[in-house]
């Protein structure tokens, strides 16, 4: 038992330490990287940093483009993959299981590979430079069907589905008032996982959006672009851009974890 958790703190301590000390370097100087030993408490400059990093890209800009992108994206593919989930996971009907082979099946496809007819189509719906195309492209994806499908198909009986067809409800009662509840802990974990990879996404933004109209991973870029490399604000810049990852989990910790939780039960 002592093994396992010293094992545990080690786990944390190496995972945790690289986001502390960059927050101690966004803290200081750049002078700072070239100490030895090096400083490993933080300084007294994170807040003045952190300014500069606003004064240099549009970071505020970027931040609630951000935020606006990688929410809506999280609550439509929650929402539109549950719903694609219970119907292949619950409902009957001609061609259900090569549909959804050939959803799964996408997933193999690199999405680089779809860049450039896709650019060519925001072309010519004018939504270059828009949240638009960062929004819509990705409103549902195929990871997020076979997840809920999955998790459905197990944790949804279909006694509870007949019970409420003698009380009357219609197909989509059943989906509004018995399987959004069941699938809310799953679906939080689905939310969290395309939150994080929406919030993370660099190269689609960077090819469709201009420079005075960013988001967090294309400011940060343009942060560590100079001719010498300011580590520091580039430190700075990612501290904050982290921020929002953290209090997403800190609101919905406890549904994620009870989701992974309750899918290990259920095997």
């Amino acid at each position: 038992m002592r093994l396992r958790y010293l094992t545990l703190v080690a786990v944390v301590f190496f995972s945790a330490f690289p986001l502390y000390y960059s927050v101690v370097v966004a803290s200081r100087h750049n002078s700072a990287l070239a100490q030895v030993p090096p400083p490993l408490l933080p300084g007294g400059n994170f807040f003045a940093n952190v300014s500069r990093v606003f004064d240099t890209v549009p970071f505020a800009l970027a931040l609630l483009n951000s935020v606006l992108v990688a929410g809506s994206i999280s609550v439509a593919v929650m929402f539109l993959s549950t719903l694609a989930g219970f119907a292949f996971a619950k409902l009957r009907f001609r061609g259900r299981n090569a549909l959804l082979l050939v959803t799964v099946a996408t997933m193999t496809v690199p999405a680089q590979l779809g860049i450039i007819p896709l650019y060519l189509l925001m072309v010519k719906l004018e939504w270059t430079g828009t949240m638009y195309a960062l929004v819509v492209p990705a409103l549902v994806n195929a990871f997020g069907v076979f997840f809920m499908t999955q998790f459905l198909s197990r944790a949804l009986p279909g006694e509870l589905l007949e019970a409420g067809r003698v009380d009357g409800c219609t197909t989509w009662g059943l989906f509004w008032h018995v399987v959004l509840p069941v699938a809310r802990p799953a679906a939080a974990v689905l939310g969290m996982l395309t939150f994080m990879s929406a919030w993370n996404d660099y190269f689609w933004p960077l090819v469709v959006l201009t420079p005075d109209n960013p988001t967090v991973q294309v400011a940060l870029s343009t942060l560590a672009s100079g001719y010498v490399n300011d580590y520091v604000l580039g430190l700075a810049g990612t501290a904050v851009g982290t921020l929002p990852l953290v209090l997403v989990f800190a609101l919905f910790g406890r549904q994620i974890i009870g989701g992974i939780m309750q899918g290990a039960v259920k095997g």
